[in-house]
């Protein structure tokens, strides 16, 4: 198990690349297996949560070819109904298998997926959406038994208590592509990630209208073709590598997603004092004066990004003032704040907010990683602590983050990454 040590107050300076949306390629992944043609995937970043992808279609039968520079091959010739939990329970995007394998084979056998450390992720609305479609549904030992041989087009609405549902979105459109009739989606999920997914299905010959907006329309097609799709670039990850900009203060370029996917995040750097700059194709990030406080509340897109929050708690750690930031997707999503506090920040959690109280500087110190977007926050906030920061669990940075503490030595952090031997021994976790 590897650690990343980080030695702060570096200022930043050249360009970083973001890669293609992990959030996009595990649905259009598994959307592969609607067609026994090849699909060619194009800009698919090489992360945990992508190899682990192509492993469980390779369990259910298909041929996944990993070309190199991002391009991926996949053919589903022939398709087995069934997702078993050793294979689920490690990855929860996994359960895009279900949506893929009812509009393939009109019948599947998935796994219940396991639990998250940030909060419940129910998937009542995924099979809502099929029962809607006139799918029998079982849940018998752990698994999810669906029965679509009879499916039939159907209106669903997908609104749920944190509003829409975006792998339920997925789902059902996979499933409703090749249902006969017409299938109207209600409180669709409007992420750019779902408009990529709809964009790929396109391609291979679905029928879709409302792209876009939270009325999806689809008129189910007889069978689906194979396709050559290029995958949008992470606006997760091109949100991160510009608060790091801010954050640092730093003269860099970040090349990635583009202003329409940004927009709440562009809104709430304003007001914080900062602009985000989009030229030729590349961001950078100006501070006018001194950074001020903001009030931000998640929300489904194009509100701000549940995925983008941790990263603007370390932001606003050390911004002169009081933030509030309010978390509505995952309520349990503040895992890394008991970890920034360790390095000198003062934050409260009050019911789904947490209190920021700007400090003038946080302190290197060994902290512990919880999840995918926690463990970022905590590398930005390694990049202006004074002295040394060690974070140990980073496997969770490699499932959303591609080799980030390259990227970021590349343009002048005093990074790392080291075996867990190599850390100090007063400084090890329970874990080591």
């Amino acid at each position: 198990m590897d650690v990343i040590r980080i030695d702060g107050g570096r200022p930043l300076s050249g360009r970083i690349t973001a890669g293609g949306a992990k959030n996009s390629v595990l649905p259009i992944f598994a959307a592969c297996l609607l067609t026994e043609d090849e699909c060619v995937i194009r800009n698919v970043p090489d992360l945990s949560d992508v190899r682990y992808m192509a492993r469980i279609l390779e369990y259910v039968g298909a041929s996944v070819v990993d070309e190199g520079s991002g391009v991926w091959r996949v053919k589903a010739g022939e398709v087995r109904p069934e997702a078993p939990y050793d294979l689920v329970r490690k990855m929860r995007a996994s359960i895009c298998l279900l949506g893929a394998l009812v509009g393939r084979l009109g019948q599947a056998r998935v796994s219940m997926p396991g639990g998250c450390v940030i909060g419940p992720r129910p998937i009542d609305l995924h099979l809502k959406g099929l029962r809607k479609l006139s799918c029998k549904v079982e849940v018998k030992a752990g698994y999810l038994q669906v029965d679509g041989k009879d499916r039939r087009g159907g209106g669903v609405f997908l609104g749920g208590r944190y509003g829409s549902t975006v792998t339920g979105t997925a789902n059902l459109l996979m499933a409703a592509v090749t249902t006969p009739g017409t299938t109207r989606i209600e409180c669709a999920a409007c992420e750019p990630e779902i408009v990529d997914l709809c964009t790929l299905l396109r391609g291979m010959g679905a029928r879709l209208e409302g792209v876009g907006s939270p009325t999806l329309i689809v008129h189910g097609v007889d069978s689906l073709n194979g396709v050559d799709h290029t995958v949008i670039d992470d606006r997760i990850e091109t949100g991160t590598y510009l608060i790091a900009a801010a954050l640092t203060g730093s003269d860099l370029e970040v090349k990635g997603a583009p202003p329409a996917m940004l927009g709440a995040l562009h809104d709430k750097m304003e007001e914080a004092g900062i602009d985000m700059i989009y030229e030729d194709g590349l961001w950078r990030v100006e501070t006018r004066g001194q950074r001020a406080p903001v009030d931000l509340i998640t929300l489904p897109h194009p509100g701000f990004p549940t995925d983008l929050q941790a990263q603007m708690c370390t932001l606003m750690a050390v911004t002169p003032g009081i933030s509030v930031l309010t978390e509505r997707i995952y309520p349990n999503r503040f895992m890394h704040v008991s970890e920034l506090q360790r390095m000198g920040a003062d934050l409260a959690i009050e019911g789904a907010s947490c209190i920021v109280k700007g400090v003038r500087s946080l302190s290197g110190a060994p902290v512990m990683a919880s999840d995918l977007r926690a463990s970022a926050a905590l590398v930005l906030a390694g990049l202006v602590a004074t002295g040394e920061t060690w974070i140990q669990r980073v496997y969770h940075l490699d499932r959303g983050y591609q080799r980030m503490d390259e990227k970021l030595r590349a343009v002048g952090a005093s990074i790392e990454r080291l075996p867990a031997e190599e850390m100090p021994k007063g400084l090890l976790g329970e874990d080591f």
